[in-house]
């Protein structure tokens, strides 16, 4: 066979990679670690709540017979990080894979929110992902190699009312991908977003009754409905793995067709 034409399924194999994913004990986080574990991959969980990412953990050992373990760290504080960086490296020999799961949203009419909540929702889902990115950059540059996935939104992309704080720090995360894609270039770093839309999360469950997701956020998909857990994982299993070696700071959108409308 023709060494430009790789066999397929090897592309997409992630046997004996080292993931790190911040927020990944619940909702997209542990599914995106789920998706990862069936190919292969040992999935190291960062999160605040060490019971919860233990627990996730345990399961994931359970059903991909990979490598799991859970680590307390709040992705504000940029020394932490570092610090669980270093430990799975030093006990996992490297950190191939970082996806920043980690992040919140608060809603509502910019003239009832105060700046604290936009203050509050810029510092976790931005500086939350420049802190992770930050953490792993030095390892990645030293292997030589690695891929960052940073979970931007469909609403990085396009506008939604009362969304402000949420839309504007995903927008930030998508300009960030851009600029740190074409930085960590030259160093065999691949640095993409995925873009989910209406995903039923746990953030999402309060609104997902209401007249507002019925007629905005799901209505606006082409699909009709929100995304199911395991519809991201595919995706994240692609820009894990040597499938997306072209792809430098690219925007995936996994949303259902919202943004094709």
């Amino acid at each position: 066979m023709s060494d430009t034409v790789l066999p397929g399924i090897k592309q997409f194999d992630l046997t004996g990679k080292v993931a790190l994913i911040t927020g990944g004990s619940k909702g997209l986080g542990l599914a995106m670690g789920a998706g990862l574990a069936s190919a292969g991959c040992n999935v190291m969980l960062v999160n605040r709540n060490l019971k919860e990412g233990e627990e996730a953990a345990k399961q994931l050992v359970e059903d991909f017979k990979v490598k799991a373990k859970a680590y307390a760290a709040d992705v504000t504080n940029l020394p932490q990080l570092e610090a669980v960086t270093k430990s799975i490296v030093d006990e996992f020999g490297s950190v191939d894979v970082l996806i920043n799961s980690a992040g919140i949203n608060i809603r509502g009419a910019i003239d009832e929110l105060a700046q604290e909540d936009f203050a509050q929702v810029m510092k976790v889902n931005v500086d939350g992902t420049w802190n992770a990115c930050r953490a792993v950059t030095p390892y990645m540059k030293k292997q030589g190699r690695g891929s960052i996935i940073n979970m931007a939104s469909t609403l990085g992309l396009v506008g939604l009312s009362n969304r402000t704080p949420y839309a504007s720090s995903k927008g930030a995360v998508v300009q960030m991908t851009r600029a740190l894609g074409l930085e960590l270039a030259p160093f065999n770093i691949n640095v993409n977003a995925i873009c989910p839309g209406p995903f039923l999360t746990e953030m999402n469950i309060p609104i997902a009754g209401t007249a507002e997701a019925k007629n905005f956020i799901v209505g606006a998909t082409a699909l009709a409905r929100w995304g199911e857990l395991k519809e991201i994982q595919g995706a994240a299993i692609f820009l894990a793995s040597d499938a997306s070696s072209y792809m430098v700071g690219s925007m995936l959108t996994v949303d259902g067709g919202w943004t094709a409308k």
